[in-house]
């Protein structure tokens, strides 16, 4: 049997982690879990629960109905792309909203929203051959993945490619907004209690500032070709 790899690629907000971690699962053949998805589709259901209001969050509803959220990643064929479903409705374009982003590192830090995740996480991960993003699965989901990477780019940089991405999907948004948004969210990802953005000891960095999505293709499917005949 072909030996099969986790694949873990943490970093900060709006590096690419995505993009590059669906590439490489499509190049290898392997499944694409977007952990940061699945906190978004959390975020989701809650406000439009009215779990998040003025501020504030609703912690007893949120416990009270976490057991009720099912997400799952559905294959489409005709752009090639695996979709965020939330209780078998495709929430794909609403999770990507800058609304869903100003709540989402609150939800996440919420530790039974991660502990579920984490456990749906490692349950699509039992038997490897799986690429998975997000700010803690090479400190926490699988601290012992075959290969760690972990992402940086400038925060000017970010923005403008986040900014891009939204454009693209015909959402309106304001740039600087975007890089306030970063920021705010780096800030909070790094001093959060549970399970902040760390850089796990064996992680590889990658700063993909001036880098293209091929250029760092060609960098890491290197490194696979390595860790898969042992050298």
């Amino acid at each position: 049997m072909k030996k099969k790899l986790i694949i873990a690629i943490d970093g900060y907000s709006s590096c690419g982690k995505s993009t590059f971690a669906r590439a490489i699962a499509k190049e290898l053949g392997y499944i694409f879990i977007d952990s940061g998805a699945m906190y978004r589709t959390v975020t989701l259901y809650c406000m439009r629960r009215g779990f998040i209001s003025d501020g504030r969050l609703d912690l007893q509803g949120i416990l009270t109905e976490l057991k009720d959220i099912h997400i799952e990643f559905v294959y489409n064929p005709d752009i090639a792309e695996y979709e965020t479903f939330l209780n078998s409705e495709n929430v794909e374009k609403e999770i990507r909203s800058l609304e869903v982003s100003r709540h989402v590192s609150r939800i996440s830090m919420i530790q039974e929203v991660r502990t579920r995740m984490v456990e749906l996480q490692r349950q699509i991960g039992v038997f490897k051959g799986i690429v998975m993003d997000g700010r803690d699965i090479g400190t926490v989901v699988f601290p012992d993945a075959d290969l760690k990477i972990f992402m940086k780019a400038s925060v000017e940089i970010r923005a403008k490619r986040r900014y891009d991405e939204m454009k693209g999907k015909g959402i309106d948004v304001d740039y600087d907004e975007i890089e306030r948004n970063i920021m705010a969210r780096d800030i909070t990802d790094e001093n959060r209690d549970i399970s902040p953005l760390r850089r796990a000891d064996d992680a590889i960095v990658l700063d993909n500032s001036r880098m293209t999505i091929e250029e760092q293709m060609t960098w890491v499917l290197n490194i696979i070709d390595k860790k898969l005949n042992g050298s």
